[in-house]
């Protein structure tokens, strides 16, 4: 079928709340490449939202799956466990950095992983209050819905959130809150609201996803980590967008030398397939009863066999060092364009997890949200799928494969360059 003829389809038969606005279907993909159900090639700066860090189809995963599809699909592991399941769970084990030895359950998407992580944290404490923070992005089931710091498109049409939900400031001064000001935010919470004798966890993104790509300061993790131990709360990292390789290293929270008591995890930890984990010291794993954790279909058999194959893809084709490698020419190239056009602010990165704000007016940062979708529009139209985020909606985040090809990736450059031209045009007196 083509294009039109699925659109048709999607109108006439898929929810609104559920349905795509690009009207391109995909049909086949390669690394960083996809062509539409009309054959058009299309470059992906988008990666399914961070879930193909090493690419569309990736050989060797592909390869893994089509294997286990001619031994096992399903079983439910709690009714026939299998070996990807531990297999998966002592790989986790070893490279997740929390606290002393860690304990794995597998699910099926972040949102699962960080609801069952407030499950630890409540079975582990006694205590029932999460702290979450401003911009962060954590699922649209209920209660990852209650813990998102914004509003639309998530909760806004859903009533009542559940409670024992508390907000404090993130840490972005570009947007005029600064490190002292968030920690200030969050003991202010602990005073005012979230009783620490009540408050299980606090949760938060080492790099905000959904919220615009701000990375909190090490220092400010570290505070964190403190408050926690102090008042008997658990630490919980969802690392389900800035993990597997994105910040170059395997997970953002590396970068800051905190080891989180709990930490979750999904997207490209298997290239596509739906798997997600939540990951934790082994005091806290265990402090729930028999079979109060797991699902149906969680840790599949197929999605595990993906997981092990990423993770060999990992350590055999320097998976890390490439992201850091692509981390460094987006740097460069935004520094570029921050210069040549006066929309462009407040670039940023750490590894290939990658952004750059679209403003109207650099003095005072002042978001230009229409501006940006126009840009993702346009480059849509030149053949790049390209995404934008942040509380402000302004944000262009970069999240192609870290395998992408240079030549792919610079024709990917170009046609962001020429939509840019052709929207603001250059500052005056820079050259390309």
């Amino acid at each position: 079928m083509n294009n039109a003829q699925l659109n048709e389809l999607k109108q006439r038969y898929v929810a609104k709340g559920a349905a795509s606005p690009a009207t391109h279907f995909a049909d086949h993909a390669r690394n960083a490449e996809i062509w539409d159900a009309d054959g058009k090639r299309f470059i992906d700066f988008a990666g399914g939202i961070g879930v193909l860090n090493i690419g569309h189809c990736h050989p060797k995963v592909v390869e893994a799956v089509k294997a286990q599809l001619d031994k096992v699909m399903h079983t439910c592991q709690t009714v026939m466990p299998y070996e990807g399941y531990v297999k998966v769970a002592e790989k986790l084990s070893q490279i997740a950095p929390v606290r002393g030895h860690a304990k794995v359950m597998l699910a099926n998407s972040g949102a699962e992983a960080l609801e069952n992580a407030v499950k630890v944290a409540r079975a582990a404490t006694g205590k029932t209050n999460v702290i979450c923070f401003d911009g962060g992005y954590h699922g649209r089931t209920f209660m990852t819905m209650a813990m998102n710091g914004k509003v639309n498109p998530y909760q806004a049409d859903f009533g009542p959130m559940p409670g024992t939900v508390f907000r404090a400031p993130y840490p972005v001064p570009y947007h005029g809150v600064s490190e002292d000001e968030a920690l200030r935010g969050l003991k202010m919470a602990l005073r005012t609201d979230a009783n620490p004798k009540d408050t299980a966890a606090i949760i938060l993104e080492p790099v905000l996803g959904e919220g615009g790509f701000y990375p909190a300061p090490a220092t400010f993790l570290k505070a964190i980590r403190e408050i926690c131990d102090e008042h008997g709360m658990l630490m919980i990292v969802d690392e389900v967008q800035s993990g597997f390789g994105r910040t170059g290293k395997m997970f953002a929270i590396e970068h800051s030398g905190v080891e989180p008591d709990i930490m979750t995890m999904a997207k490209s930890m298997a290239d596509g397939m739906p798997i997600s984990a939540v990951v934790g010291t082994d005091k806290h794993m265990d402090a729930s009863g028999g079979n109060s954790l797991g699902g149906t279909y969680t840790g599949s058999p197929v999605s595990c066999a993906a997981t092990l194959a990423v993770l060999e893809v990992f350590e055999q084709e320097g998976i890390l060092e490439k992201s850091q490698a692509l981390g460094d020419k987006l740097a460069k190239r935004f520094s570029s364009w921050q210069q040549q056009f006066d929309c462009i602010d407040n670039s940023r990165n750490m590894g290939a997890m990658a952004a750059f704000d679209v403003v109207s007016d650099k003095a005072n940062h002042t978001p230009d949200a229409e501006l940006a979708g126009a840009l993702c529009k346009k480059a849509r139209e030149k053949g790049l799928v390209l995404l934008s985020c942040g509380m402000y909606g302004n944000t262009i985040r970069f999240l192609m494969p870290v395998t992408i090809e240079d030549s792919v990736l610079e024709e990917g450059f170009g046609i962001i360059e020429e939509c840019l031209k052709e929207l603001v045009g250059h500052k005056a007196g820079a050259t390309a």
